[in-house]
């Protein structure tokens, strides 16, 4: 069936793979040997040394690619347990995410760079695709992280061939495609903690020429916080998505590709105090003091308790439509990529997070936002000389945002809408000098417009408007040069750019709009690396030294008003700079027997920020000076940037009987100490730590079903996912709220799995 083997969508299902990747990391399934073989046949005649990737926008080995990338493969996040997106910080050295209370305020580092800023139309700096397809809302991609075939996690700025939002690096997320064979999948996991999930898949041909695979999951999770006031439990997740995916060969040279996606997810947020002065005073009340605004509590870095009497969290929708045209014209194949997405998102926050029914203030509101992108490309076959990729991007992306606060302090309400149109045309080329030697360069230039309107009902109805627009390029240059068969080292020199923006986010005024839009941030990146196989491509070993540059960097201050408030507010940073080194590998030593793993060492320094926010609390002998206040951050580390992260992991899966396998894997992940708050806090660092997880199973010799029992934070490691200061909420006293992970206590659990 030829729509197997034309689609890069469907070119990656074979299931060897799946039987390799260990449980911590790293590598996707392989091409398939034939679009007839069935997944078992196409899992035994292929190693794990044919990585297939779509990172330079056409299907090239993993090893050949001459780009800093991580794939994790679907099975690998499966045993692991990793079933939602801020999770992949596990799996990845070089990735740190970190989760808020609503995922609009989620932010994606790589290398210790991201975005930390809370305005829903500042653009990422770390992009996110799905099946080809930018993701323009960042939120979005929070949502659901089911039925993936691969991801692959771009290392330094992507700008040229994937846009503005890349200037950081980019997560190529590519989702499972249809089977050579009809085939189903049914799982299942529940834990000791009272998560359930479920999921099933059904794949095949429907004719000689079309092909489908349609996917559901549900799961949910209590939560592993305690709300005293109502005895509920919160910081749970219930998430149910399905999707199918059409891939039809109408002729021998056009193949279409059409999916549908649906979201429905509902999340709680509980924030317990973990360190609290017992000079502490919500809103400076002296009547209102630890016992009273949170009672039962034992304070402590263990907590896992608050006390609000309303539940705070979010409910989400999301519907996505995409179309995907490849015709083969013979010195090339022209690509076109539509899609058309609707996120819709109610949060609502007890912000006086406590049950005092004097000072009952809530923030809530709902952003909904429309996106539309259309892409053409003209990319050349891989076997030729010269090879080449030339395209046209449009997208245009619409958001409201209604808002409300109050009714005790910090009162608010307000509407706006923000409106981000991207134009660009982009290429790259690599020509093969000689044999072994490889040119590549590469270019985009675009347009950016922006616009918003700001209606501050609260303020007797003022209104704001404006709009704004810019040009940009940015470029790739760079060389690969074949040592070996399999060993390949190559050196790039790339720049990143991240468009303007308005900080519609945190409220407006006259000021604001006066100031104009945040200035673009760019990057300037370069990198040495080298990818090299021996032994029989049984190891792999990847390192890559790389620096980065960033001017006018964009981030969220934290600004603390006269009557305690905290405002935060988007401004250029000024200079970062991130250099280090990463290596990763991989050991088959038996068939049945893996390991792999990766450590990256990231030395990033803030080179200028003369006006950085004070963190609360900070006094003049500690570094805030000036009217306003003020810091000077020069040479202090960026948010989310541990100086070490590891991610190992080993996967064994002796014959039992000569129809049973045994199954035993083990992931370990260890980062150091970071700041969640580019303001340098104290309060807000995260100390080193280590997680292990670990699995032990039977499964078919023919992979046919499996059931594996696992254990996960196997030493009881507790540390956050993020950290918040409520020092100026609490009368200027210590007050420190955690946000807890999945993993914050050890739990166990059963996943089971039957395919057909």
């Amino acid at each position: 069936m030829k729509f197997l083997q034309s689609t890069a969508l469907s070119r990656v299902i074979a299931a060897a793979g799946l039987a390799l990747v260990p449980a911590s990391q790293a590598f996707a399934q392989t091409t398939e040997p034939s679009a007839t073989a069935s997944t078992d046949e196409q899992a035994a005649s292929r190693g794990n040394d044919e990585i297939v990737v779509t990172a330079q926008k056409r299907e090239e080995r993993v090893q050949d690619v001459p780009i800093a990338v991580q794939v994790l493969g679907g099975k690998a996040l499966e045993a692991q347990g990793i079933r939602e997106f801020s999770e992949l910080t596990r799996a990845a050295p070089s990735l740190l995410i970190r989760p808020a209370e609503h995922p609009v305020n989620a932010s994606v580092s790589i290398r210790g760079i991201g975005t930390f800023a809370f305005s829903p139309s500042v653009e990422p700096s770390v992009a996110v695709q799905i099946d080809d397809v930018p993701v323009q809302f960042l939120a979005r991609a929070f949502a659901d992280l089911s039925d993936i075939e691969r991801i692959e996690v771009l290392r330094g700025p992507q700008s040229t061939l994937y846009g503005r939002s890349a200037s950081a690096g980019l997560l190529n997320i590519v989702s499972r495609g249809p089977t050579a064979k009809l085939s189903g999948r049914i799982a299942g996991m529940v834990t000791t903690d009272d998560e359930y999930s479920v999921n099933g898949a059904l794949s095949g041909p429907i004719t000689s020429t079309l092909g489908f695979r349609a996917s559901a999951n549900y799961d949910k999770f209590e939560g592993n916080v305690r709300n005293l006031f109502n005895g509920d439990k919160v910081n749970g997740r219930e998430i149910f998505s399905a999707r199918g995916k059409l891939v039809w060969d109408p002729t021998d040279t056009l193949n279409l590709t059409a999916q549908i996606g649906y979201i429905d997810g509902h999340t709680t947020i509980g924030r317990p105090f973990i360190r609290v002065s017992p000079n502490a005073r919500l809103r400076g009340n002296a009547a209102y003091g630890p016992a009273v605004f949170a009672p039962g509590v034992t304070f402590g870095e263990d907590n896992t308790d608050v006390v609000n009497n309303i539940n705070s969290g979010t409910d989400y929708t999301d519907f996505s439509q995409s179309l995907r045209a490849s015709l083969d014209v013979g010195f090339a194949s022209i690509v076109s990529i539509t899609a058309w997405d609707h996120f819709k998102q109610f949060d609502i926050l007890d912000q006086d997070e406590s049950a005092i029914a004097a000072l009952d203030n809530r923030q809530f509101g709902t952003f909904n936002t429309h996106a539309f992108s259309q892409e053409l490309r003209l990319v050349s076959p891989g076997a030729s000389k010269l090879r080449y990729t030339l395209g046209l991007f449009y997208s245009n992306l619409n958001l409201t945002r209604d808002f409300t606060r109050g009714p005790f302090f910090s009162v608010a309400r307000w509407y706006a809408t923000n409106g981000t149109k991207q134009y660009a045309a982009f290429g790259q080329v690599e020509y093969d000098v000689i044999a072994g030697t490889t040119l590549i360069a590469g270019m985009r230039a675009g347009k950016g417009k922006i616009d918003y309107t700001f209606l501050d009902i609260a303020a007797n109805n003022a209104h704001f408007a404006g709009d704004d627009s810019e040009t940009y390029q940015t470029y790739k240059a760079g060389i690969q040069q074949r040592l070996a068969p399999d060993v390949m080292a190559f050196f790039t020199y790339a720049t990143g750019h991240k468009g303007q923006a308005y900080d519609i986010g945190t409220g407006f005024n006259l000021v604001r709009q006066n100031s104009g839009p945040v200035k673009p941030e760019t990057s300037e990146d370069w990198q040495l690396g080298i990818k090299s196989q021996f032994w029989d491509r049984r190891v792999t070993l990847n390192a890559t030294l790389f620096n980065t540059t960033f001017d006018n960097f964009q981030a969220q201050g934290i600004e603390t008003l006269a009557d305690g408030t905290i405002n935060f507010r988007l401004a250029n940073v000024g200079k970062l700079r991130t250099r280090g080194v990463e290596i990763e590998g991989s050991v088959r030593a038996a068939d049945d027997l893996n390991f792999s793993g990766g450590v990256t060492y990231t030395d990033a320094t803030i080179r200028s920020f003369p006006l950085a926010q004070c963190y609360p609390g900070q006094t003049a002998a500690q570094g805030c000076v000036g009217s306003p206040s003020r810091q000077n951050l020069a040479g202090f580390r960026p948010a989310q940037a541990p100086e070490w992260k590891l991610s190992i992991g080993g996967d064994y899966s002796p014959a039992i009987t000569s129809d049973l396998n045994g199954v035993i894997q083990a992931a370990y992940n260890y980062q150091s100490k970071f700041n969640f708050g580019i303001n340098n806090d104290p309060e807000s660092i995260q100390k080193g730590y280590g997680v292990l997880n670990l699995s032990l199973g039977i499964r078919s010799h023919d992979s046919k079903w499996e059931v594996i029992g696992f254990v996960n934070n196997v030493f009881d490691q507790q540390y956050f996912y993020n950290i918040a200061n409520s020092f100026g909420n609490q009368g200027s006293a210590q007050a420190v709220q955690s946000y807890v992970p999945r993993d914050f206590r050890r739990y166990g659990g059963v996943r089971a799995a039957f395919n057909f």
